[in-house]
């Protein structure tokens, strides 16, 4: 396969990733309104770098894996059982909590830039989902496991999270109005989207029986 072709399918693959509303899209979005485009945009480059790293981190896994079709099948198990977890959470305990407004205080653009090498780093699921994402797509022959290949994945997946962030800022302040984001009804969107990928697992799982 090119290697456009394969930056363009960890383009899309991290898109798919990071657009639910989470953590890092709404942190950025946030932190370009109240500071400006610039600390945001400095945020999201800190939060994109960590995804190279967390990327080629899930390439590794994903080539081990493929050899250990067994270990595969343990890990979906466990993974079945997380997210059914996740959503039981973010669906019937999770609430949405009155906050006190605090005035936000002015920080520098390296600091934000550390921000979002930091909360990236914090958010591991990447690094499972990624995996997953690469062994499928090198099951149907569109990635394989050559340094040229994960060099441009990663390139894509980092590239894809910078895309999303960016998007978040630029239409935030349209966003930030609708209903749809306030934290109780994000709760739902997230608990929702764990719930349909806990069904597709069981699913895969009961087919293997």
């Amino acid at each position: 396969m090119s290697i456009t072709f394969i930056f363009l399918l960890g383009l899309v693959a991290s898109i798919l990733a990071v657009l639910p509303p989470g953590l890092l899209n709404i942190t950025a979005a946030k932190i370009s309104l109240k500071e400006g485009h610039t600390r945001g945009i400095m945020f999201s480059i800190g939060a994109s770098l960590v995804v190279l790293l967390q990327t080629y981190i899930a390439a590794i896994c994903a080539r081990y894996l493929k050899m250990h079709p067994e270990v595969i099948s343990i890990l979906q198990k466990v993974a079945c059982v997380i997210f059914i977890l996740i959503s039981i959470y973010f669906l019937l305990i999770a609430k949405s909590q009155p906050k006190k407004q605090v005035k936000a205080k002015t920080k520098s653009k390296h600091s934000r830039f550390f921000q979002g090498v930091f909360l990236s780093a914090l958010n591991v699921f990447p690094i499972p989902f990624q995996a997953y994402m690469t062994i499928t797509l090198a099951s149907f022959g569109w990635l394989d496991f050559s340094t040229t290949s994960i060099f441009a994945y990663m390139a894509g997946t980092s590239t894809g999270t910078f895309v999303v962030l960016y998007f978040y800022m630029f239409f935030f302040d349209k966003i930030s109005e609708k209903k749809f984001t306030s934290q109780k009804n994000m709760n739902y969107i997230i608990g929702g989207i764990t719930a349909v990928i806990a069904i597709f697992t069981i699913i895969n799982i009961i087919n293997k029986m």
